[in-house]
C-alpha cells in the first residue's frame, strides 16, 4: 500500500497510513444512503460501522448497551450481601486500590450508602509500604472490627488476605484478570474471572461496582423500596473508564457520554473544586478526564496519602472537597517534576538497550514507584510497544507496565509470575504491576519479551501515522467538528479522528512556553486555520515549522473546536508534518 500523500517519511520519522480504496468506497457509499458528512463517513467506516447501525452508533444509548448484571457470576449474591449488610447495620469497610478507577469506585459505594443514611470505613493501602490490593494485616484488622468487606479494583488474586479477613465476609468487585482459582470470597464479581466469557472483559472496576448497584437497587424495587438515582453516579464512572485506559467501545461509549453530560452539571463537589484548580472552563470531554482531572486525583496515591483521591469524589462537602483538590493540585505539580527526572533516565536507558524489540523496558535505583506507570505509559506511547518501568530498592524492583492494542499485558505477566521469574505480577490487557528480584530482572524481561512476542508486539513499528482522510482548509468548519464528536468520546481502542492537509503555507509561527508552537496555515484560496503543535520544540517538529515561511508542508492532526473570547474557532492539534 503506498504512503498516504506519499509521506514514507516525515518530519518526526513516521510513514503516513490513509484508508484503503475499498475503505474509501464504503465511506462514499455510507455517505450518500446515510446523508452523514463523508470525513465522518470514513471515521465510522474506520470503526467498522455499517450504514445501518450508524444512527445507533452516534447516539449510544445504556438502554441498548447497558448488559445485564446478572451476566457476570455472583453478582446476585454480592448486591444481596450487600443490602443484608446494610438492613442489619452492620460495619461495611471499603477496600480499595489507590488510583482513580478504586477510587471512583469507592466513592460509587460511600456516595450510594449516604442515600441510606450508611456510611463506610475507606481503606486504601500505602503504595509504597503496602503495595497494590489487599495485605493480611490490614484484613484482619478491617475483619475484627467489621461485618463485611467489600475490595473494590482488586482482591481477586488475594487468596491468603481474603482469607484473613475472617469472621468478616468479603465481596470482592474487580476487572483485573483471575487465577485459576479464587479467592474465599462471598462473591467474585470480576468479568476478567477465567470462569468468564470475557465479553464484558473491557469493563473497568467502577462499571463493575456500577452493575452491582444496578442489582441491588433491582432487588430493593422487587421489595418495594426505591433506590438512589444511578444515572447521576455516571459523572465517577467516565471518569474511572478513562483515566484506567479501558477502551471506549460498547457499553464504556455510553457510559462515558452520559457521565461527561452528569459532570458538566456541575453537582459533584469534588469534581467541580478540581476542575476548577484545573481551570477547566467548558464542558468536560474525554481529554479533561484523561489528562487533566485524571492525573490529579492519582496523585495522591502516586506521592501522597494514598486515601486523598477517594475522599475528594466521595465527598459531600464544598470547603473539603475544595481543601483536597488544592492539595492534590500541589500533589500532581511535585508528581510531574519527578515524573520529568525519571522520564529522562528511563528513556536513555531504553534507547541504549535498543527501542525495535517487542518490548521497551528500564529500571533503575531510587526510581520513585508512584511515577513508574506514568514513564512506562510515555515510553509506549513514544515507541508503540509495551513498556515496562521499574524502581528498585534493597534488592527489589516494584514495576509498571503499559500495552499497546491488540496485545495482553496482563496475561504475559501474570505467565512470568507463574514460572517464578517475578515474585508477583498481575493486571489486564493494557496496564499491570509487578515485583521482581533484581538479580532475575534481565531473564524476566526476556521471558516478558518473548511472550508479548508471540502475541505480534513490535510488529506495527512506531513509523506508522494512521489518517482518516484529506481535507481541504475551507471544509474544516466547527459544525464539521461538532459531527466528528458524534463518533466520540476518543481515547483507548477509540483515537479521535486525525486527517492530512495537503500542500499548505504556514505563517505566524511563534513559540508557546517551553516546547509549544503556534502557528496558521491555509492553501492561498482565502480559507486559514489555527493550529498548535504540544511539546514541537521537543522534537524536529517546532524549527522547521517556525523558519518553514518559504516551504510548504503537509500537515496532519485532530481537530477541535477553539473557545476564547466567547468565539469558537476551528483549530488542528498537529501530530505531525512533512514537506509537500
Amino acid at each position: 500500500m503506498n504512503a498516504f500523500l506519499n509521506v514514507e517519511m516525515s518530519l518526526t520519522g513516521r510513514r503516513w497510513v490513509g484508508p484503503t480504496i475499498e475503505a474509501d468506497r464504503l465511506a462514499e457509499a455510507m455517505a450518500q444512503t446515510t446523508r452523514l458528512p463523508l470525513p465522518l463517513a470514513r471515521v465510522l467506516v474506520a470503526r467498522g460501522v455499517a450504514p445501518e447501525e450508524a444512527a445507533g452508533f452516534l447516539e449510544p444509548t445504556l438502554r441498548d448497551l447497558l448488559p445485564d448484571p446478572h451476566n457476570l457470576k455472583d453478582m446476585e449474591t454480592a448486591a444481596a450481601r450487600f443490602l443484608r449488610a446494610i438492613k442489619a447495620r452492620e460495619k461495611i469497610a471499603v477496600f480499595a486500590d489507590y488510583d482513580v478507577d478504586g477510587g471512583a469506585s469507592a466513592a460509587l459505594l460511600l456516595t450510594w450508602l449516604r442515600q441510606f443514611n450508611a456510611s463506610a470505613t475507606l481503606y486504601i493501602p500505602d503504595r509504597i509500604d503496602e503495595g497494590y490490593g489487599p495485605n493480611v494485616p490490614a484484613m484482619q484488622e478491617l475483619g475484627r472490627t467489621h461485618g463485611l468487606i467489600v475490595c473494590v479494583d482488586c482482591g481477586t488474586l488475594s487468596h491468603e488476605p481474603v482469607a484473613a479477613a475472617k469472621p468478616a465476609d468479603v465481596v470482592i468487585l474487580d476487572h483485573h484478570l483471575g487465577g485459576e482459582t479464587l479467592p474465599p470470597a462471598v462473591a467474585c464479581v470480576n468479568p476478567n474471572r477465567q470462569d468468564e466469557s470475557g465479553d464484558l472483559g473491557h469493563l473497568c472496576a467502577a462499571s463493575v461496582v456500577f452493575l452491582m448497584l444496578v442489582e441491588a437497587n433491582r432487588q430493593l424495587r422487587a421489595e418495594g423500596i426505591k433506590g438512589p438515582d444511578l444515572m447521576a453516579l455516571l459523572d465517577l464512572v467516565a471518569l474511572a473508564t478513562v483515566a484506567d485506559v479501558a477502551p471506549l467501545i460498547g457499553v464504556n461509549r455510553a457510559l462515558v457520554r452520559q457521565g461527561l453530560k452528569v459532570m458538566a452539571r456541575r453537582e459533584r463537589p469534588g469534581l467541580v473544586a478540581l476542575s476548577d484548580v484545573a481551570r477547566i472552563d467548558r464542558p468536560p470531554t474525554a481529554y479533561h478526564l484523561g489528562f487533566l482531572l485524571g492525573p490529579r486525583v492519582n496523585a495522591g496515591g502516586r506521592i501522597g496519602a494514598a486515601d486523598l483521591g477517594a475522599r475528594l469524589l466521595a465527598t459531600d462537602q464544598q470547603a473539603e472537597a475544595e481543601a483536597l483538590a488544592e492539595r492534590l493540585d500541589r500533589l500532581n505539580s511535585e508528581r510531574r517534576d519527578i515524573e520529568n527526572r525519571v522520564r529522562e533516565a528511563a528513556l536513555a536507558q531504553a534507547e541504549s538497550r535498543g527501542l525495535d524489540g517487542p518490548l521497551v523496558w528500564a529500571a533503575g535505583e531510587g526510581w520513585h514507584p508512584g511515577v513508574v506507570g506514568i514513564v512506562a505509559a510515555r515510553l509506549k506511547e513514544a515507541t508503540n510497544r509495551p513498556a515496562v518501568v521499574i524502581g528498585l530498592e534493597n534488592g527489589i524492583g516494584k514495576g509498571s507496565a503499559r500495552s499497546v492494542a491488540g496485545v495482553d499485558l496482563g496475561a504475559a505477566v501474570q505467565r512470568v509470575a507463574a514460572e517464578g521469574l517475578l515474585l508477583k505480577g498481575g493486571g489486564h490487557r493494557m496496564a499491570a504491576g509487578l515485583t521482581v528480584e533484581a538479580e532475575k530482572l534481565d531473564p524476566a524481561m526476556a521471558r516478558l519479551a518473548e511472550l508479548l512476542e508471540r502475541q505480534g508486539a513490535g510488529a506495527g513499528g512506531p513509523t506508522d501515522l494512521r489518517l482518516d482522510g484529506l481535507l481541504m482548509p475551507g471544509a474544516a468548519s466547527t459544525a464539521l467538528v461538532e459531527d466528528l464528536d458524534r463518533a466520540g468520546p476518543f481515547g483507548q481502542g477509540a483515537p479521535a479522528p486525525r486527517f492530512a492537509f495537503a500542500d499548505m503555507a504556514i505563517s505566524g509561527a511563534r513559540r508557546i512556553g517551553e516546547t509549544h508552537l503556534r502557528f496558521s496555515f491555509g492553501d492561498g484560496l482565502g480559507a486559514k486555520i489555527d493550529a498548535i503543535a504540544f511539546g514541537a520544540f521537543d522534537g524536529p517538529l517546532g524549527d522547521i515549522l517556525s523558519a518553514g515561511g518559504a516551504g510548504r508542508f503537509h500537515l496532519a492532526g485532530k481537530l477541535e473546536i477553539n473557545s476564547w473570547g466567547g468565539r469558537n474557532k476551528v483549530q488542528l492539534r498537529l501530530d505531525d508534518a512533512a514537506r509537500a
